[in-house]
């Protein structure tokens, strides 16, 4: 099997230097060196033009950049990539799924730049080996703020202007919105996952979603107004009162989640509604949440607002609140 590899990746990179310039590598072979988030100092294409992204805020965060990547992992928990991007990513295939890339696949396609993160959980022997076929960047740690993440992945790719340009242009929405929720603007709003691995789960301050909420001034459910492990925390069903909140943002993995395997359904709106069907016949105390009662449980994308997204997904975030917050709509 070893052999195997060997021979694959240097059948790879003959390929790639026989092909010369065009779309492989940068068009004039400049590097510059770059030490990542984990400290590794590395030598990148100043201009990468072949980028495999196995995180879903490495893939989100290029696209978002105008840098399309020829290969990516499943979205989490999905058997594709995550339901919100889509429409945005025609043509990149998958090379496994979260945390378990397949390293042949990816060594044929000669990347010359590969991007993961802390939310891609890549055991250190599956790096090993993705570092011989190109250089390795650690974008982010779990749980750190995905604006810093974004304008990272922005310097990586040589899109540094472009990366600020796009941060205004979120600032500027936040500020549009923001200035629309009226009596909403004091709202306490939680953010719910259901499904996947048996339990209701939440998302703490930390991760993407919620930072958007925070820049929008609405508050969170005491439960959910604290610093988190990086990732969504289980409610047992006895405390269902922590996901409650003036409105829930209800999403879901479909059937896949951390611990709950791959789904075949997409993590969209539909999956999201069909899961609050299920919660309303199955869960006791789940029709006398406050929310419920109010009519102000809003079904929502969970590959964007409940799993590791970026710049792309926080626009979706945007979209949602606003619909169902803005008092003038």
């Amino acid at each position: 099997m070893q052999l195997a590899f060997l021979l694959l990746l240097l059948g790879a990179l003959g390929v790639l230097a026989g092909c010369g310039g065009g779309s492989i590598g940068t068009t004039d072979g400049a590097t510059r060196t770059y030490t990542d988030v984990a400290g590794n100092k590395l030598t990148i294409p100043v201009r990468p033009q072949r980028v495999v992204a196995l995180s879903e805020p490495s893939l989100d965060d290029s696209v978002a950049l105008g840098v399309t990547p020829i290969a990516t992992t499943a979205g989490r928990g999905q058997g594709t990539i995550s339901a919100y991007l889509q429409g945005k990513v025609e043509g990149i295939g998958t090379v496994g799924i979260l945390g378990q890339p397949n390293i042949e696949k990816i060594a044929a396609l000669a990347p010359d730049l590969i991007l993961t993160d802390g939310t891609a959980i890549l055991d250190g022997s599956i790096v090993e080996k993705l570092q011989a076929i190109a250089p390795v960047v650690d974008v982010s740690k779990t749980g750190e703020n995905w604006k810093t993440a974004f304008l990272a992945t922005a310097d990586i790719l040589g899109r540094q202007a472009r990366g600020k340009a796009l941060m205004a242009e979120y600032d500027a929405r936040v500020k549009s919105v923001k200035s629309r929720l009226g009596a909403n603007a004091d709202a306490e709003v939680s953010i719910v996952r259901w499904g996947g691995i048996g339990l209701p789960a939440v998302l703490m301050r930390e991760l993407a979603a919620s930072r958007v909420l925070s820049d929008l001034g609405l508050r969170r459910p005491p439960f959910q107004d604290q610093q988190g492990p990086g990732h969504s925390v289980p409610v047992g069903l006895e405390s269902l009162s922590d996901i409650d909140g003036d409105w829930i943002f209800f999403g879901s993995l479909g059937e896949g989640g951390p611990s709950g395997g791959v789904s075949e359904k997409p993590a969209d709106v539909a999956s999201a509604e069909e899961a609050m069907r299920i919660a309303e016949d199955e869960t006791p105390g789940f029709k006398r949440l406050r929310a419920y009662r109010l009519g102000h449980i809003v079904p929502v994308d969970g590959s964007a607002w409940t799993s590791a997204g970026g710049y792309l997904a926080e626009q979706v975030v945007l979209d949602d609140v606003e619909r169902a917050l803005d008092e003038g709509s």
